[in-house]
């Protein structure tokens, strides 16, 4: 084959067949991790209302898009010498959505709008790392995870229109608990495979937890959900050479399932106490 028959009119149309980058195609995040973060942290901050209204349900919409507006923020910024059409339009049909039922909600319920302000602060920090090319460090990775996690007390005060000292306890053990997850995977890699942070975190982690325990805005069995994480981690931590070389899937299965555990553990956590409170017999 000459060089000339590459540049043929019908293998120019085979290979934009095979790399459809049309702008209707929607964006999504490959963050998969991220999704069950959000997913837990949600039904955390619901299970501790005690209900799930229309307005539980937007704001689930709402974080969602918001999530998902980041992602092609990053992209465009990574390759900030060209605009992407695709990752604009997106972008801003999920920046529209979430802003929208943001704005609605916060007519509705006051008390959401400094955890606006919290998670447009992460945003803006994570775009700073992402143009000093510092996306992945331990710092910003925090300050995503901590982000995310807002939607725990996020749903409870769109269903109860108040914030509580319980609630946002909660939302620190969840930013603790999945902030763990830095610590575990970057193990798999050979420039971080130092235990020593992951033991720094995990003993500050832990001292934190018992400390709001202590404040009364942790329940007993709350606490026992962080014992997941260091759980996990102790596991990681004796058969390094085992998860170092293991598929990426075996990971994400050690990480979901410790997740959906801690799920189970809070959320019943929570659901006795409200019920009581609640009694007419009480």
């Amino acid at each position: 084959m000459t060089k000339s028959s590459i540049n043929t009119p019908s293998n120019i149309q085979i290979i934009n067949k095979s790399n459809p980058q049309a702008w209707y195609r929607p964006t999504f995040s490959p963050e998969h991790g991220v999704y069950v973060v959000l997913l837990v942290s949600f039904l955390i901050g619901a299970a501790a209302a005690q209900a799930w209204t229309l307005s539980t349900t937007l704001a689930f919409l709402c974080a969602f898009c918001g999530f998902q507006a980041e992602h092609p923020l990053v992209m465009q910024i990574k390759q900030r010498r060209t605009l992407k059409p695709r990752l604009l339009f997106w972008g801003g049909l999920y920046a529209v959505i979430s802003g929208g039922i943001a704005i609605w909600l916060y007519l509705s319920y006051p008390v959401v709008l400094w955890i606006y302000a919290a998670a447009l602060a992460a945003l803006i920090i994570d775009t700073f790392s992402v143009v000093q090319r510092e996306q992945k460090s331990v710092f910003n990775e925090l300050i995503t995870f901590a982000a995310v996690c807002l939607s725990t007390p996020f749903a409870y005060a769109v269903t109860t229109g108040v914030i509580s000292s319980s609630v946002m306890g909660l939302w620190v053990l969840n930013t603790l608990f999945f902030a763990s997850a830095i610590f575990t995977v970057k193990l798999r890699k050979p420039k971080t495979i130092s235990v020593i942070p992951g033991i720094i975190y995990h003993a500050v982690a832990t001292l934190i937890v018992f400390f709001l325990h202590w404040l009364g805005w942790l329940s007993t069995a709350a606490v026992f959900g962080f014992g997941l994480a260091l759980m996990k981690f102790g596991i990681v931590t004796l058969n390094q050479e085992w998860y170092r070389t293991a598929k990426i899937q075996v990971a994400a299965i050690l990480e979901s399932t410790t997740a959906f555990a801690f799920l189970t553990i809070v959320t019943l956590s929570v659901l006795p106490a409200r019920l009581i409170a609640l009694s007419p017999n009480v």
